[in-house]
């Protein structure tokens, strides 16, 4: 029996994925179960297993982008295991056997007609109005590939630049072209301002020294300053619930409960995990999250519902040294709160100028549900809450709030 292996759905609104690598050759001979490739999203890199075990047939190639549900493989079931070899199966991920004889297995392929476009290759053409009868097609029976519709494209003259010296030229992955359209529909389809604020974190900073000992002890992780700045943010958006709410052609949704995302960076680039529920969670609690979501977000296991549905996103510019920026609103969200490096810099204190580390706070946001008075008012709201913490966001007992 030959199984046809489609592309199954990484969640909703994923149309098209993008096959990173097969970890698997053609001819080989795989058990069910076992992860045959790795697939990109747009939001993530996704593991697919092979669904029976037999004789596996590619059909798609590495760096093919797939529709959801499209045939990448054919797996023989019916074909035996090698009986002479051993097979040793490590993380679910390689395989490694001695050379066995095995008989041709014919499959079937699927025929096209020559310059017959693949569907995101006639969305390329049709875009750039490239007729189809310039573009050469290198798929199978002379299909017109995606490859094949972006070399069709006009190219800018690299020549002319390079000059004989070396270059290196790479494809963009999946996830990182998504990301790239996403942060351009934003600037063109929304009206985004910033605004700016400082916050004076002497207060934080004696906080954490006279109790992180005691909080690391009794909870197993550090005090950090995320805790902090997704309590005030929660407050906040309490407060001026406008920030925390999204358009909806000509609707606007609010939300009675508080979804933080946090964009931590992963080996693929820039990820956005989100915390659940914020509003719920103790200072402990947010910590633990975080660091939970961070990991696997490094390791690559991540999931798509793990970075999906956020109300409001933090981002830290500061842990790479950035000293002020401009973020951009992580969509449909309507706001971004940027923080950034703490420096200590002279500001006046009752009329003495005194030395205290100062993190300059940005907020990016979208004008047309978002007032310019709201906006300042929300940054103030949690400029006020982290310079004095102990009653804004401890309810005036510490040992409480931090369950010691």
């Amino acid at each position: 029996m030959i199984l046809e292996m489609k592309v199954p759905s990484p969640g909703e609104s994923i149309s098209e994925v993008e096959i990173a690598q097969w970890l698997v050759k053609d001819g080989d001979y795989v058990q069910k179960d076992q992860t045959i490739a790795e697939v990109d999203s747009d939001k993530a890199t996704l593991d697919l297993p092979a669904e029976e075990s037999g004789v596996i047939s590619l059909k798609a190639d590495e760096g093919d982008a797939v529709l959801v549900g499209e045939v990448v493989c054919l797996i023989d079931t019916s074909a035996k295991a090698p009986k002479d070899s051993e097979i040793v199966v490590k993380k679910n991920i390689e395989i490694i056997e001695k050379p066995v004889v095995q008989e041709e297995i014919k499959v079937e392929e699927n025929s096209f007609a020559s310059g017959t476009p693949s569907p995101a290759a006639a969305k390329i053409l049709d875009e750039k109005k490239i007729p189809l009868s310039s573009v050469s097609g290198t798929g199978r029976g002379g299909r017109i590939t995606k490859d094949d519709a972006i070399k069709a494209l006009p190219k800018v003259d690299i020549d002319s630049i390079v000059k004989g010296r070396n270059i290196e030229s790479k494809k963009l992955s999946l996830l990182r072209r998504k990301v790239a359209q996403r942060l351009v529909a934003v600037k063109n389809q929304t009206a985004m301002l910033t605004t700016f604020n400082e916050v004076n974190m002497t207060p934080i900073f004696e906080l954490r020294k006279k109790y992180k000992e005691e909080f690391k002890e009794k909870h197993g992780i550090g005090l950090g300053f995320m805790s902090f700045f997704t309590k005030a943010t929660v407050q906040a958006l309490q407060e001026f619930p406008d920030v925390n709410s999204m358009i909806d052609g000509d609707q606007q949704i609010k939300y009675d409960f508080f979804d933080i995302s946090i964009a931590v960076s992963g080996p693929k680039g820039l990820m956005v995990p989100v915390v659940r529920d914020a509003q719920d969670l103790t200072f402990s609690g947010i910590e633990k999250e975080i660091k939970r979501l961070a990991v696997r977000a490094r390791d690559g296991e991540i999931t798509v519902d793990e970075m999906t549905g956020g109300t409001f996103t933090i981002t830290n510019g500061g842990v790479f040294g950035s000293m002020l920026s401009t973020p951009i609103i992580n969509p449909p969200q309507s706001a971004i709160l940027g923080m950034h490096n703490i420096i200590e810099r002279p500001i006046a204190v009752k009329g003495e100028v005194e030395i205290h580390p100062i993190m300059y706070l940005a907020l990016s946001y979208d004008h047309r549900i978002i007032d310019g008075k709201e906006s300042v008012g929300f940054l103030v709201s949690i400029k006020e809450a982290l310079e004095n913490p102990v009653e804004k966001l401890m309810d005036g007992d510490v040992k409480k709030a931090l369950e010691l």
